[in-house]
């Protein structure tokens, strides 16, 4: 892009104008990410007639793939606390989607397990994910070309990778 930032103060309206391209940009982002935030929240119907929201569905998955996984591996997994995995865990628990076993090797983990109600829902939500998946592809296809599709998934990549290892703060002047 090689837009400079550097020295924007003798020439404020160039600096406003930057601010107005670049705040443009960051303001689809912010609507995305509330939008796609809201979807996650909301509880769905993955095809048993239970329902459940994605943070607890996608867990629940990670189990059943993982079986004997830790609150600590799925915290990795997930780039979460240990914290806020072990209450969506108990969520499952209670729920009957999965059970806890102490660890063999060290009595102060537990393990994770799906039960029957467990191993049913993830498949169901496999299924389903294929086919939502599938069909928002298709969508965007629609308005966008393949390419511009994978471009958007290689941009969200990097932007992860950004936002789990940022760059180290550096002095502009």
């Amino acid at each position: 892009m090689g837009v400079s930032i550097r020295n924007q103060e003798d020439d404020p309206q160039q600096a406003s104008t930057l601010f107005s391209s670049l705040n443009e940009k960051a303001d689809l982002v912010f609507k995305f990410v509330t939008l796609y935030n809201d979807y996650m929240s909301e509880k769905h119907d993955y095809g048993t007639g239970q329902l459940i929201n994605m943070v607890e569905v996608h867990t629940l998955t990670a189990i059943e793939e993982n079986p004997g996984i830790t609150i600590t591996e799925l915290a990795g997994l997930w780039n979460r606390t240990s914290s806020a995995l072990s209450q969506t865990a108990t969520k499952l628990e209670k729920k009957g989607y999965i059970v806890r076993i102490k660890s063999p090797d060290n009595a102060r983990n537990n393990q994770l397990f799906v039960t029957e109600s467990g191993r049913e829902l993830s498949l169901a939500h496999k299924a389903y994910d294929v086919e939502n998946v599938t069909g928002t592809l298709n969508e965007l296809l629609e308005t966008c070309s393949v390419n511009e599709v994978a471009d958007f998934f290689k941009v969200i990549t990097s932007y992860i990778h950004l936002l789990e290892d940022p760059p180290l703060p550096t002095d502009n002047r």
